[in-house]
């Protein structure tokens, strides 16, 4: 079961901040701490399933392991500027809005085109002076082999 707290309501619904979209393209199973690590892996066969991601302002359903920490990085400005250049970017990259508010689906095709921007260096604004930068250029330049995200995997099932 998602979190249903402020950031989640919804069971059905994901709410993720923008830049978040952008960590799970190379997302494998690597974290803060054991309970991120499992609350992330729960959180991707959700949107594996084809759960809907509701875009949010601030911490969210990922962040929720940590956000009870008011020093956690999760609520820095450096964060929030990380989902902005996020948002602008998917947005252009997909033609649809990435915003604060917005409700949306991600398919294979989505993920295709966001990984194959990700290995062009088009979606690594969001990036800049992130601790996992290394880490997620290895798993793009071995082709998100190893990444936990790979849509229709899962059975709508797990929005529940």
């Amino acid at each position: 079961m998602m979190p249903t707290d402020s950031r989640s309501a919804d069971a059905a619904v994901i709410a993720l901040r923008a830049h978040h979209l952008v960590c799970m393209l190379t997302y494998i199973g690597k974290g803060y701490t054991p309970g991120f690590v499992s609350n992330y892996d729960r959180i991707v066969a959700a949107v594996d399933g084809g759960c809907v991601i509701r875009i949010v302002e601030g911490p969210d359903d990922i962040c929720e392991p940590l956000a009870r920490d008011e020093n956690a990085h999760c609520h820095r400005c450096s964060v929030d500027w990380r989902d902005r250049q996020a948002a602008t970017a998917l947005s252009d990259l997909l033609g649809r809005d990435f915003n604060p508010g917005a409700s949306i689906g991600l398919d294979d095709e989505d993920v295709r085109q966001m990984r194959q921007a990700f290995q062009h260096g088009k979606l690594r604004a969001p990036c800049t002076g992130c601790q996992w930068n290394a880490l997620c250029t290895g798993v793009a330049a071995a082709g998100f082999k190893d990444a936990r995200i790979k849509p229709s995997a899962v059975p709508p099932e797990a929005c529940s």
